[in-house]
């Protein structure tokens, strides 16, 4: 039996009461996540030129432009929802990291789909979950090779969650799934070169995923055919866009380990790999009293990706801002990075940010115990011969310290300040009882 069959047997059979309440809750957190970080990202410069291109390309639909009146079509919904989710690195990661993200991956091409065939919240938590636990399942089996290649995984994987999701809602048949997974494996692309040089096509990575998984199911579910071997197959996902995978591990517990509770939360505006250095830096000004013109130098021991990935000393624009650690370091260290707005140009030429940041010495951290791959030493060295240290392995909002429903609406509320209080306010009660939600369309998400 092939990998697809397994995954398509899976994800068509799944039921809502067959899925724990925990998993439902983080579900659920997670959609209210990234309706939250999409209506923030629908203001910026590079939502806008997307929004434009699908307002003048999309014949109109049933499917939400989140942020905006318009309804457009499913397929172009997902992409430009997709871009809005990732649109500012506020989008929900996860832990262990494997390169997904569940938000633009499943939640984006989800209430798309759902919303053009007027599905409802219980429908979409279903298809949620149900993608995401075998998007997870995919990058676990050979976690982060793909970046080591320099392809930028939610640009592969996405694909996948948006197929499987999206299918589950067009409610494909064994086959016709099969046939929406081997398309979307076709239809992967993204490159790692926006750390090296910047630009926005980070932000469009995760939208072209999420738009290829509603191609896929749509294609599918009219007959279109593709390869079942193409998870395992000679020339297939994994043996061409990874390396050394364990294909047992797309198909090992399904229904019995709920990746879904791998899920966490960011309450910063940067990339994964810095939230717990940018967390111990906090610590260290909460604890000590110094100025950052105090600060001589700053050591950071981290993990292997943040050594190869994300050691950018001299940053150009906010992209690989976002994505450098001794930037998001350094902007911890003199402003505040709850603030989503502290990420910006300013920010980037401000005199002691770019010094603290090009002072930053990176190191491999080494006799990490527990193999946590957050793990990270931050040293600030004073010009008064202090040395100010913080060991630490994560940061609130993790799987292990998830945000409760207080921390969620906080972030929500400073993330939806573009809406009316009473619309945002009357959208966050009904996502909180999505399952109660008769009709994905009467979500009115601006």
């Amino acid at each position: 039996m092939s990998t697809a069959r397994i995954l398509a047997e899976f994800v068509t059979s799944l039921k809502y009461d067959q899925i724990p309440l925990p998993v439902i809750e983080r579900a659920k957190a997670c959609i209210i996540d990234t309706v939250a970080a999409s209506i923030y990202g629908s203001s910026l410069p590079w939502s806008k030129i997307i929004i434009d291109y699908v307002s003048r390309t999309s014949a109109p639909g049933n499917a939400c432009v989140i942020g905006t009146p318009s309804l457009i079509q499913a397929s172009m919904a997902a992409l430009v929802n997709g871009a809005l989710a990732h649109s500012f690195e506020l989008d929900s990661p996860v832990h262990p990291s494997v390169g997904v993200h569940p938000g633009p991956g499943c939640v984006s091409p989800g209430l798309a789909a759902g919303q053009q065939l007027g599905k409802s919240g219980k429908d979409l938590i279903v298809a949620f979950v149900a993608g995401f636990e075998i998007m997870y399942r995919l990058g676990e089996s050979a976690p982060q090779s793909s970046e080591q290649l320099g392809f930028h995984a939610p640009g592969l994987f996405g694909t996948f969650g948006g197929a499987l999701t999206a299918g589950c809602l067009y409610e494909l048949n064994v086959n016709q799934m099969i046939n929406a997974i081997g398309i979307a494996g076709s239809l992967c692309s993204g490159l790692l070169e926006f750390s090296q040089s910047g630009g926005m096509i980070k932000r469009l990575h995760p939208g072209r995923a999420a738009e290829s998984g509603i191609l896929a199911a749509d294609l599918a579910s009219n007959g279109f055919t593709a390869p079942d071997s193409i998870i395992e197959g000679k020339y297939g996902f994994l043996n061409v866009y990874t390396r050394n995978a364990n294909l047992s591990l797309v198909t090992a517990d399904l229904g019995l380990k709920w990746k879904t509770m791998n899920i966490a939360h960011k309450l910063y505006a940067c990339h994964g790999t810095s939230h717990v250095p940018v967390t111990a830096a906090l610590m260290i000004k909460a604890q000590h009293n110094f100025n950052s013109n105090d600060i001589d130098y700053i050591e950071l021991t981290v993990g292997s990706k943040v050594v190869t990935h994300h050691n950018i000393p001299e940053p150009k624009e906010i992209t690989t801002a976002q994505y450098s650690a001794p930037f998001c370091v350094a902007l911890a260290l003199c402003r505040n990075p709850l603030d989503p707005n502290s990420f910006c140009e300013e920010s980037i030429v401000d005199p002691e940010v770019r010094r603290l940041c090009s002072s930053v010495r990176i190191e491999l951290l080494t006799g990490n115990l527990n193999g946590n791959a957050k793990a990270t030493k931050l040293t600030l060295n004073m010009k008064d011969g202090r040395k100010l240290s913080q060991y630490l392995e994560s940061y609130k909002g993790m799987p292990d310290d998830p945000l409760n429903k207080n921390d969620l609406r906080s972030k929500y509320d400073l993330l939806t300040k573009s809406m009316s209080s009473e619309n945002a306010k009357n959208l966050f009660i009904k996502m909180l009882e999505l399952e109660k939600v008769d009709n994905l369309c009467g979500l009115q998400m601006h």
